[in-house]
């Protein structure tokens, strides 16, 4: 069914952060949002590619050779096998692109890998 999400109320329905919450499907892909505050962690997606749309705030991604700044309006595509480091300076909030089932986490599983939900 075709339908009309609005992001400011799916961002307005939750507070936690690096959840990452499903929107929708598009071709095997699904598109998420996130809340996110301060750093994250290292990790790498093997088998994904991930894009990050910067819809609020500040994302600083963190590669072992350089820093990428993406403010609000604007995107990144993390290659994959490539490994990063979101951080939110100091808050943000993104929308994602990435293969349906990758964990946010990437190949390890931890305190931080998150249960992903569709709002």
């Amino acid at each position: 069914m075709t339908q009309v999400i609005d992001l400011a109320k799916k961002f307005a329905s939750f507070s936690e952060t690096w959840q990452p919450k499903i929107l929708a499907e598009v071709n095997g892909q699904e598109v998420r949002i996130a809340k996110i505050d301060g750093e994250f962690e290292w990790h790498r997606h093997d088998d994904a590619d991930e894009m990050f749309l910067v819809v609020s705030g500040k994302l600083r991604m963190r590669f072992r050779d350089k820093d990428a700044v993406v403010l609000p309006g604007q995107m990144i595509v993390v290659p994959r096998g490539t490994e990063h480091l979101p951080v939110a300076e100091p808050t943000a909030e993104i929308l994602m692109i990435e293969t349906a089932g990758t964990r946010n986490t990437g190949e390890h599983e931890s305190e931080r890998t998150a249960v992903l939900e569709r709002i």
